[in-house]
Order: C-alpha cells, then structure tokens, then sequence
C-alpha cells in the first residue's frame, strides 16, 4: 500500500469505546480511579481497537537497521560495522531484545533497510533502500523517493502482521550514527537548539559530543530547519527511521496500538504524527529515556511514558518491557469482577 493511501486510511480512535471501557472500569471492584494509569491504558486500547472490550494482544516487536553516513564524522562511540554485526547478533538470538521478547512472548521482527554491507543472516528481512545514508553534513541524508521507499516499507510490514493476527507492536532500532539523525530531526521538528536536545549516545565523551553537536548544527546549516514533514525527514534522518515511521502509519490504518520504545523510535513516531497526525492516538510510549531528546518528543507527542528505568539502549527493549502492563489492563477488563457479580457494595462515587 502506498504512503499516500495508508494516511488516507488513518482513522481517529473510538473515543465512545473508550467511554465505554472506563464505564466497565468504574464498575469493577476498586474505587473509582483507582488503578489509574493502567485505566487510561485500557481506555487506548479500547479506542485503537474500537470495542470496550479488545482481546488480549498478539504481540510483536520490530526492529528496523540501517547506517548513518553521519558515523564518517566521530560522533559515535562504536564503529559502522557494529549495525551488521548486531543484525546477526539478532539473528542469532544473542541481543537484549531476543532475551526480553522470549520473557513477554511477543514476535520479534528484524528488519534490514540499509546497512552498509548486508549481513547474511536468516530471519533478517531485507527491506535496503540504500547502503546506508549519506552524509547530512554535506548535503541531505537520502531522497525523497528513498524516504517513501523507506516508509512504505515500514508500512507493508505493519499491515502484513496485523494480516497475521499481531494487534500489538512495539517499535526497536539499531544503527551506528542514528541518535545523531534523531536529535537532528527533533531540532528542526520541534524547533530547539541541538545543544538541548542531543544525548552521549552510545557513550560518547564530552569531545564525542561536541562533535556530535557541532556535526548536527552543520546539517541544519546544509539542509534547513523548513520544509514538508517527508522532505525535512529524508533530509536529515536515517532509513530505519523512516521505515519504523511507516510501521506507525501502516499499523495505525489497521488501527493496530504501537509501543514506542527510546529516543529513535519517538523520532520516527514523531514523522508519522507529522504525516498522518491521527496516528497520534494509537502510540503508547513503553518508557522514558535518559537520552535529553526523547523529553523533547514525548511532550511533542503528548504521550507520558510508562516506564522510567534510565535505558538507553534501543532495540525495542522498553517496548517489550511495558508490553505487560498492555496486557495486565485489558486483563483487569476482562477479568476482574464487578460490584454485582462479586456480591460488594458500591460507594456509588
């Protein structure tokens, strides 16, 4: 499905489902409110879904790589090659990400959309757009029709799990460079000095970081801050950065809920909210960061995280990691008694 026809299919949420589901809440065994942010979870799910009851999810976790042209400029703390090197790592089950999709039951995904040398490893899909981005620094990261190509791809992932019976996805990255393209794509999107809203990364020092910031103000020198949401994205962010926006918009048409990881993924959901701005309503946000930018997104995107639990590492490890609470609120739906059924008395407030 293309770019253009999957915003079109981008419904807003059943909010009368949700009403619905709070009604139901109300009536179960607790005071009013009492299970608080877990409420207002399953209230998101039942307007994603649009029924007040929605079945427990089938989950699944994408995880999308590429590389950064940007790396050529020191701003990490690894090496280029470690992108290939952690597909296989995936592939193999080795990563963080495999170990906390085994713990939570959900799919894991893995998805390759332009490292610099294709890993070859089985069950990685390859979706490359391009031996990884050029060089933003210098002029724009990719096209315009890489861009889409990259969306698009995202897209057919999405709407292929929903096709398989997936109602739940979480959003993981994996690229040397791309916290540098996020904090790119969060000063021009949001308006705010690189300095504010750029992080260490993988760990970078205090020079790795000045150059990390010097690099993303030569960028926005280069590129601009000023464009169309598509246009600015592909000039300043990374393949996978726009391939797991794609999963947003395709799983958002399919009005599937999508657990929104770190500071790369926010990004990327970012670019998605900017495309098709009803996306909003189906993204749950699994954590908070400690990478100063992702602050910056989550306000912008105007959804509290769930966690806080100082990760900074990607991969999708906090969306797996709040894929339980998803679960334990449409369970308490499901399962819990009400005031009736269980013989209690209600206050009545």
């Amino acid at each position: 499905m293309t770019l253009t026809e999957t915003c079109r299919q981008i419904g807003a949420p059943d909010q009368s489902a949700a009403r619905e589901a709070q009604r139901r809440l109300d009536d179960k065994t607790k005071p009013r409110r009492s299970l608080g942010r877990l409420e207002d979870l399953a209230c998101l799910i039942a307007a994603a879904r649009g029924t007040a009851a929605p079945a427990l999810p089938t989950k699944a976790v994408v995880v999308m790589a590429a590389d950064h042209g940007v790396a050529d400029e020191g701003v990490s703390a690894y090496p280029a090659e470690v992108t290939g090197q952690m597909l296989l790592n995936f592939a193999r089950g080795g990563a963080a990400i495999n170990v906390l999709c085994r713990q939570v039951g959900a799919r894991l995904v893995v998805a390759d959309l332009g490292t610099r040398t294709a890993p070859a490893a089985e069950g990685v899909l390859d979706r490359r757009i391009g031996p990884g981005t050029r060089n933003f620094t210098t002029g724009p990261a990719m096209t315009r029709e890489q861009a889409v190509a990259a969306l698009e791809a995202g897209i057919a992932i999405a709407q292929d799990l929903a096709g398989d019976g997936v109602d739940l996805i979480g959003l993981g990255d994996m690229g040397i460079g791309n916290t540098t393209a996020a904090s790119a794509l969060t000063a021009a999107f949001i308006g705010l000095d690189p300095g504010e809203v750029t992080g260490r990364g993988t760990g970078v020092d205090d020079a790795g970081w000045e150059r990390k910031v010097a690099a993303i103000r030569r960028a926005l020198a280069v590129n601009g801050r000023e464009g169309e949401p598509l246009d600015l994205a592909a000039r300043l962010g990374g393949f996978e950065i726009l391939g797991l926006a794609g999963v947003v918009l395709g799983a958002a048409a399919r009005r599937v809920p999508v657990v929104v990881d770190g500071f790369i993924t926010a990004a990327a959901a970012l670019v998605a909210v900017r495309l098709a701005p009803l996306a909003a309503g189906y993204l749950i946000a699994s954590h908070r960061s400690v990478e100063v930018g992702h602050r910056a997104l989550l306000a912008a995107l105007q959804t509290p995280p769930l966690l806080d639990l100082e990760l900074r590492l990607g991969e999708g490890s906090g969306a797996a990691l709040a894929m339980p609470l998803v679960e334990a609120a449409v369970r308490v739906l499901h399962e819990m008694a009400t005031f009736s059924s269980a013989g209690v008395s209600d206050s009545g407030r």
